[in-house]
């Protein structure tokens, strides 16, 4: 009932801010002038109530939003501009339109809950922790249903969720880290190449292609990546309100829905009509999904363009997180 009063109000608001509009186009273009003025008139008054239509929607929306849910989907893998190009659409989960979409949905009065759709294999380390901290930021219940993939850097933002939905076939998991590296020593020295080293500290050019790790080097890299592994388990085990012993347990495989859910991976296995049956429940009321959608514009698709990640290189269902680091990559 709720509901269809937020409906009917904004209908009505909007239709009184067209008429308005219609009203002084009339005024300003055929009540006024003579003339050939009189005949474009009727034009220029469709176009100014057709626009008055848009911005009193605009404004009904805010006053009586037909909402209390807003969806905000994270698909593909997750980067810090989404990769794609001029000619191109986004590749994946561009970090910076998530955020700002949950954070103007958290600003919408309108917005009683969060609904995080859930569909990445993972995706770069801070870009999925700024999408982690900003459903964790939100005020209200915030329910994340994965649908096809939720590993690595995605399950990172389900942890920040109250609860977590997967179909019974969705993969879940992948919990852990990768550094990898190209070792082109031999073949380098196939090509009668040599690596010269004009460096300043110790382990600056390590992982470098090049030239091969000596053990010292490979110790410092192992370091980085117990590093991240550490902090990936901390922030899941606090999250899912689990100890860090059954998360290493998982020993970063992926699961299936179902055994996710036996092994506490995943709250609920359901549907999406089950899922919004649930924030029925917690909202008391029937639920209206408002889906939040990112603006690009062309300084956006010159930014991706430049910026094109190969996500997806020996990973596996895994992500690539962190940039490479001196020829090294990190991947979850």
């Amino acid at each position: 009932m709720a509901g269809t009063g937020r409906r009917v109000a904004n209908v009505v608001f909007a239709l009184l801010g067209a008429l308005l509009a219609i009203a002084v186009g009339w005024v300003l273009f055929v009540r006024i002038p003579d003339g050939l003025a009189e005949l474009l008139g009727v034009l220029l008054a469709v176009v100014v109530g057709l626009l008055g239509l848009r911005i009193a929607g605009n404004l009904a929306d805010s006053v009586a939003p037909t909402h209390n849910v807003a969806e905000v989907a994270v698909e593909g893998p997750i980067t810090r501009d989404g990769g794609g190009g001029l000619t191109s659409p986004p590749m994946g989960a561009q970090a910076d339109d998530v955020v700002d979409q949950i954070e103007q949905a958290d600003a919408d009065g309108g917005s009683e809950a969060l609904l995080l759709k859930l569909n990445t294999p993972g995706g770069e380390i801070v870009p999925s922790e700024d999408i982690r901290i900003a459903a964790e930021r939100f005020d209200g219940p915030t329910v994340a249903y994965a649908t096809d993939v939720c590993a690595s850097g995605g399950y990172d933002i389900a942890a920040g969720c109250d609860e977590l939905w997967a179909r019974e076939g969705t993969l879940v998991g992948s919990i852990g880290v990768i550094g990898s590296r190209v070792n082109a020593a031999d073949l380098a020295d196939r090509l009668g190449l040599s690596y010269e080293q004009f460096t300043a500290g110790e382990y600056k050019d390590a992982g470098t292609p090049l030239k091969e790790l000596d053990p010292d080097e490979r110790a410092y890299l192992q370091g980085l990546v117990d590093d991240y592994y550490e902090q990936f388990v901390e922030t899941v085990a606090e999250g899912r309100d689990v100890s860090p012993e059954a998360i290493e347990d998982t020993e970063a495989r992926v699961y299936l829905g179902d055994e996710a859910h036996e092994i506490g991976l995943v709250d609920e296995i359901g549907t999406r009509r089950a899922v919004e049956e649930r924030l029925e429940e917690r909202l008391g009321e029937a639920v209206e999904v408002r889906e939040y959608e990112p603006e690009r514009g062309l300084a956006g698709r010159l930014r991706g363009g430049a910026q094109r990640v190969a996500f997806a290189l020996g990973a596996g269902v895994a992500a690539a997180i962190s940039g490479d680091v001196d020829g090294l990559s990190f991947r979850r």
